[in-house]
């Protein structure tokens, strides 16, 4: 069994990491940080892992409490891995790293869109970008993982195959996406309270969300993302189109031939809903060429907290670790 610690186990994205990894048959969790919660049971915060972690109890975030484990990851807001890695990355085997910390490739595109320098640029060539569908080699045995988040992946996976097939132009594509409140996180946030949220959708970072970038890089083409906060728990709804570069080709065929043999991947003609992935390590796509508009539409759907956080971080986990790429990851969702 490989020894795992989770730093920032509080959340919403760490208690999927620790539910995930309590029914994994090689992973196990000897350490869980939660810096606002040190001291309390995890079962008390989250009754639902009771049965799994009866005595596991929160602590401090200490980098050295990193030392001599086999596989840490982190599941912390925006700008605390980058002043935490350069302090474990010698005392651990592996880190699966879920925030945006080393994503980006270009420095400079930290202090544009985060409005702060990166605190380690010289760490950010030895992450591999960690979803293993678009960036497997890279990923496979890494001691250093950036695994995307959820709208880059829905976006990633129904757009970069054909931008690399040359089906569509790199200029003008325009990704609008919904995601449910839980992408938010488990802080106290008003545009989060249920009477605020319910029976509302809304949009969020127009012309200027910070995913940007990173959408850019992953799919090789200029993107306009507009991303907007839906009254739903789970789930991640991308619309996206495209010009046609000129070639022929059936989008939906061009994406079954790339993930014909990809476990997490589906790819179908019906349209794909959120409540399809809840609960699952699927992203479900479909794609259309409209020969009227001259646009190529392709709709992803995935859960958030799953493909879009702590499931691929768990398949990045399986490959850097040298495990079976699917181990502790459910194909099935939960419905209804």
């Amino acid at each position: 069994m490989a020894k795992v610690g989770i730093y920032g186990a509080s959340g919403y994205t760490g208690a999927e990491l620790l539910r995930l990894c309590a029914g994994h048959p090689d992973l196990d969790v000897v350490v869980a940080t939660g810096s606002s919660k040190a001291g309390m049971p995890v079962a008390d915060l989250y009754p639902s892992l009771g049965a799994a972690y009866p005595g596991l109890v929160l602590a401090e975030a200490d980098p050295a409490a990193a030392g001599g484990l086999d596989l840490v990851f982190l599941a912390l807001p925006h700008g605390t891995s980058q002043r935490l890695v350069p302090k474990i990355a010698d005392r651990v085997g592996h880190v699966v790293d879920l925030a945006a910390d080393f994503r980006l490739r270009d420095p400079a595109a930290y202090p544009a869109w985060y409005g702060e320098a990166h605190q380690a640029p010289e760490l950010l060539a030895q992450f591999a970008y960690g979803l293993p569908e678009l960036f497997r080699r890279d990923v496979a045995g890494a001691p250093l993982v950036a695994a995307p988040g959820c709208y880059v992946t829905a976006a990633a996976l129904a757009l970069a195959p054909l931008v690399r097939a040359g089906l569509v132009e790199t200029t003008g594509i325009v990704v609008d996406a919904a995601s449910g409140v839980s992408g938010a996180g488990r802080a106290l946030k008003d545009a989060t309270q249920f009477s605020t949220a319910d029976e509302d959708m809304t949009v969020y970072g127009l012309l200027s969300h910070r995913h940007t970038p990173e959408m850019e890089q992953a799919i090789g083409a200029q993107v306009l993302f507009t991303p907007h906060l839906a009254p739903m728990t789970r789930g991640i709804l991308a619309t996206c189109y495209a010009r046609p570069s000129g070639g022929g080709g059936d989008p939906l065929e061009v994406l079954a031939d790339v993930y014909r043999d990809e476990p997490f991947v589906v790819v179908d003609r019906r349209p794909p809903s959120t409540k399809a992935a809840r609960g699952s390590n699927c992203a479900h796509l479909t794609a259309r060429r409209d020969e009227r508009t001259g646009w190529i539409v392709v709709v992803s759907a995935l859960d958030n907290l799953m493909k879009g956080a702590a499931g691929q971080a768990v398949q990045c986990a399986n490959l850097a670790l040298g495990l079976d790429e699917t181990a502790g990851l459910p194909l099935v969702g939960v419905y209804p």
